[in-house]
């Protein structure tokens, strides 16, 4: 500071130490004109530092934002909603009536039920383990319910700690990256390429086919791995499947294998994690009710912690997970998981199976929609998601000008990864005749 420039500056004070008047003599003294706002009482407590590290905000939210101030300009806008995940096909009778039935009973003494096992209730465990590990050797005890696999993500990085290194695929979802820096494994972030300098990014493009080339990539101690993918759609196949878990199993990594959009798998991919043969040995599998039952509401998850995978002490990894679940969780709410019962009843399944077809159906009219148009489109055939490029374009401009010009919301591809920049994220979930009407908008538009 110096030179004798004159400078209007706005700061504020949080907290300070010493009386307004000597700061504005040490301000003064440097010429510069300052505009001091003073703010409240301040404790002695640090930020925490990882915290600190994040970006500016999580990605949906963002987003939000972002549509909020476009409302906020266009009071008449008719908005849609191509952005976020969130289902929005009612759940089937089938379902919502066993969780009614769930609640009636909390209001007599033969129905009440206060705190379950914090890993959940055992018929649900057993009705998982059945309906999506079969003949994968997959145990009822190894299943632990949760409120969702976004919560089980942030549990298992409590699980591991901040000294494991970590590889993830990008574009990815935004979660694996972001709980990373909050436990302290990211390290500092590099502004120029958008990377956090500790994070192993494992370029997926379509170059690769949407997976890692793992002959380039280093030994970690984690690889997070999402199939069907969220951002790009694209399901991962039983050789590459395969071939992750062979360079687990030589490399001494635990995979964490999120499957929260196995149903949606139409080609014959594997749905888990587990359906490959040594795995047991090597990974971890989250999963969700939430696209699979439209439960982004109801909150609903598990993941799976195999008996065989060890520490490299030999300790089981279940047995620390069991401990971090009863430490930070009181188990998933009887009456959702009243509901998830339901959904692996025949005839609930069988609901739940149409509701997923109509997304896809949603899925094929966008692909086709935007092939037609012109545009390179991938995913959308094993996922309810398309990932479309716009080569030489920015993923945000791109998603501002749709906004703009069209009233329709997607996602920057940005936002899930630098590799994801040039495209932006389509979702399915949405109604017909909402999808032919952005169809319609977008044609106009591009």
């Amino acid at each position: 500071m110096g030179g004798g420039v004159s400078r209007l500056i706005t700061l504020c004070f949080v907290c300070f130490q010493e009386p307004p008047q000597q700061i504005l003599f040490h301000i003064h003294k440097y010429k510069y004109e300052f505009h001091v706002i003073i703010v409240g009482h301040c404790t002695k407590v640090p930020r925490n530092s990882n915290l600190e590290n994040l970006r500016s905000g999580y990605l949906f939210p963002e987003i939000s934002r972002h549509e909020s101030e476009h409302l906020r300009r266009n009071p008449d806008a008719s908005l849609i909603r191509l952005g976020i995940g969130d289902t929005t096909q009612p759940i089937p009778d089938t379902i919502t009536l066993a969780m009614a039935e769930q609640v009636r009973g909390l209001s007599t003494i033969q129905g009440y039920r206060g705190y379950g096992a914090e890993q959940g209730n055992m018929p649900l465990r057993k009705a998982i383990a059945g309906k999506f590990y079969q003949d994968m050797g997959i145990k009822a005890n190894e299943i632990f319910v949760s409120d969702g696999a976004q919560c089980d993500i942030s549990r298992l990085q409590m699980l591991l700690g901040s000294n494991v290194t970590v590889a993830v695929q990008d574009p990815s979802f935004p979660a694996y990256i972001d709980s990373s820096v909050l436990v302290g494994q990211a390290g500092e972030l590099e502004e120029e390429t958008g990377k956090y300098g500790n994070i192993i990014y494992m370029n997926c493009g379509p170059e690769n086919d949407f997976f890692p080339d793992l002959s380039t990539i280093p030994r970690t101690d984690i690889i997070f791995l999402c199939s069907p993918n969220n951002p790009t759609g694209h399901a991962a196949s039983w050789q590459q499947l395969k071939q992750l878990v062979a360079f687990a199993k030589a490399n001494g990594s635990i995979i964490v294998h999120d499957s929260a959009y196995a149903a949606y798998i139409r080609d014959g991919s594997p749905r888990s994690i587990f359906a490959i043969p040594g795995a047991k040995e090597v990974a971890i599998e989250i999963s969700s009710f939430s696209k699979f039952a439209g439960f982004t509401g109801v909150r609903l998850g598990w993941t799976v912690v195999p008996e065989e995978l060890l520490y490299s002490n030999g300790f089981p990894v279940i047995k620390d997970f069991n401990r971090i679940v009863c430490t930070c969780f009181n188990g998933a709410s009887n009456i959702a998981q009243a509901g998830g019962l339901a959904c692996l009843s025949t005839d609930g399944y069988q609901d739940l199976c149409k509701v997923i077809d109509y997304y896809m159906e949603n899925a094929k009219i966008l692909v086709d929609g935007f092939t037609s148009l012109g545009w390179k489109v991938y995913g959308g055939k094993n996922a309810p998601y398309i990932w479309v490029h716009f080569p030489g374009m920015s993923s945000w401009n791109v998603f501002a000008e749709i906004l703009k010009k069209t009233n329709i919301v997607t996602i920057p591809g940005r936002g899930f990864g630098p590799a994801g920049e040039e495209y932006i994220r389509v979702s399915a979930f949405g109604q017909r005749q909402i999808t032919l009407e952005a169809l319609r908008r977008l044609n106009s538009f591009l």
